[in-house]
């Protein structure tokens, strides 16, 4: 039931349209590679982004696979160049539009004679077409059940561009087709391209992967979520202090049936992963709704685990245990370092301005332990007519600058710098 059961290595795929986009996710691969950038940080297995890869994919390899296959599909007569300007095409969808019928190109290419495409060529560069098969597509989809397309209610897609540019449709086909890759999962938007993707596979004689379609992702109101306009990526989350395995937790459950949950590793979510779970109904996705997973996956975590990720002297394993249940991102963390070192701006009402000094006049002598917070606060009670909250609050507000926070019996005798008076 999990996508990788039947393979060893996954692969990230970037679909560009643009010479500038290839070039730009070249590069970003590179560093990605050489540096276990952005992907290093989802702790994702070795081998996905380890230098020892032995079949490394390189795009002049890719380019002339693509080349390869240009040249079969001619062959076989399953590609086909066409002339028309964009101009020409939006005039041909709005007539058939204006006839009340669906804008489909008409094959008009395929009636051109060898003279006419001679001539032609000398003003034009071609871009290329698939010929379909009018024929319906079925496939079994790993989320979204049975699926059929029906080909003749789609145009016959341009694979390559008049510059040459191959385009996504054919290049993930060239891709899956020369590392035999049996597992693609993506988003529902791609279903029409589905169909045409296994029609192509099989003219080439091969046989398609099998295919999942997941719910596309939206924002809180609703709002597509744009990889091109850069919301939410891997590196603003970083920066945000959300932890890898708070997002991978989070989309291992986000649109499926099963309950969310808090997972330690990637080996726990492929134990229980199951994507025939999700559902076709958009998806909201909310950055907000990471911080408390973050939150709860950095309280399960010892000191070991996150002493390296800790820059600042004066850390100590103490600290960490007395203060973890109470971070929503490692960055809080400082706070609190700064807070038994260097103390904190009070966080005093008016009203319990004059409690909180005769409360402090009240404060044990050092050296201070666990037992001093319950000494300092029964002494308060015999001098003060306040209780419960009205008792505490104002004492923790006073010394952390903080309405919440660590058991204050265990943080106390942390603090090397206690107020005499506010």
């Amino acid at each position: 039931n999990r996508p990788w059961k039947h393979s060893d290595l996954f692969f990230f795929f970037f679909s560009d349209e643009t010479k500038e986009e290839t070039e730009s996710h070249i590069l970003e691969c590179k560093t990605i590679m050489d540096r276990n950038n952005e992907l290093s940080y989802i702790p994702l297995h070795n081998d996905l982004y380890s230098s020892d890869i032995q079949d490394q994919i390189y795009t002049s390899r890719m380019l002339r696979q693509s080349m390869h296959i240009r040249e079969e599909l001619k062959k076989n007569e399953k590609l086909y160049e066409c002339f028309e300007s964009p101009t020409d095409l939006d005039l041909k969808r709005k007539k058939l539009l204006n006839m009340g019928r669906p804008p489909v190109y008409d094959r008009s290419a395929l009636e051109l004679t060898n003279e006419k495409k001679m001539m032609l060529r000398k003003g034009n560069n071609p871009h290329w077409r698939f010929l379909l098969n009018d024929n319906r597509v079925n496939w079994e989809d790993r989320i979204l059940g049975p699926i059929s397309i029906d080909s003749a209610s789609v145009s016959d897609p341009v694979l390559i561009r008049a510059d040459g540019q191959f385009l996504y449709t054919l290049a993930s086909v060239v891709d899956d087709v020369d590392m035999g890759i049996t597992d693609v999962v993506r988003g529902s938007d791609h279903v029409t391209n589905t169909a045409t993707q296994i029609q192509i596979t099989e003219a080439l004689s091969k046989s398609a992967p099998c295919y999942s379609h997941h719910s596309l992702l939206t924002g809180p109101a609703g709002e597509n979520l744009s990889k091109r306009l850069g919301v939410m990526s891997l590196r603003d989350l970083r920066s945000a202090g959300i932890e890898p395995m708070a997002i991978l937790s989070h989309l291992a459950r986000l649109g499926s049936s099963q309950p969310g949950e808090l997972f330690n590793s990637v080996n726990d979510i492929e134990s229980v992963f199951d994507i025939t779970t999700f559902g076709a109904a958009p998806t909201k996705f909310e950055m907000q709704d990471l911080y408390p997973i973050t939150s709860k996956y950095l309280s399960s975590l010892n000191f070991s685990e996150v002493k390296k990720r800790i820059t600042s002297a004066g850390a100590t394993e103490h600290l960490w245990d007395v203060v973890k249940q109470n971070l929503i991102t490692l960055d809080d963390f400082q706070y609190w370092l700064n807070l038994i070192v260097d103390g904190v701006e009070p966080l005093v009402n008016d009203l319990d301005r004059d409690y909180v000094n005769q409360a402090l006049l009240l404060m044990p002598s050092a050296p201070l332990n666990e037992q001093s917070w319950e000494n300092w606060t029964n002494d308060i009670k015999l001098t003060s007519s306040r209780k419960g909250k009205q008792l505490f609050l104002p004492l923790r507000k006073a010394l952390t600058g903080k309405e919440k926070g660590p058991d204050m019996s265990r943080l106390l005798p942390l603090l090397q710098k206690i107020p005499k008076q506010i």
